[in-house]
């Protein structure tokens, strides 16, 4: 089975340390989505619900690169800076996922790849034939 990289031109990623998504079969497997724009600025700043936002965009961007879309999505690892703030997170979940809910994890981590990020979105879909 072979294994493709996922790295869309409107998302941020680093394709010399990773791939935004790795598409093995009808699987489509999105790394950690921080909120990014394409030049990877920060989007959001110090707001968990607006960076949730921007992350979730993000998977959705990368799915749609791997012919993939958001009601193919089966898991969803969410990792949070903030004790207490995950109903921001659980709103803009809902805004991507008004219909369809995937198995979903949430964590509270200590801290993500810089301080000013305050959360990061892995998904893990699975494209119906």
């Amino acid at each position: 089975m072979s294994k493709v990289p996922i790295n869309p031109d409107n998302v941020w990623t680093s394709p010399s340390l990773y791939s935004a998504a790795m598409k093995v079969g009808n699987m489509v497997f999105v790394c950690g989505q921080l909120a990014r724009d394409k030049e990877g600025n920060v989007v959001g700043e110090g707001d968990l619900e607006k960076q949730a936002e921007k992350a979730f965009q993000n998977v959705k961007e990368v799915l749609e690169a791997a012919g993939a879309k958001l009601t193919d999505v089966v898991k969803l690892n969410c990792y949070l800076t903030r004790q207490g703030e995950g109903s921001k997170a659980q709103a803009a979940r809902r805004r991507f996922f008004p219909d369809h809910v995937p198995a979903v994890t949430t964590v509270v981590v200590q801290g993500l790849a810089r301080p000013e990020f305050l959360i990061e979105v892995e998904a893990v879909a699975v494209i119906e034939k």
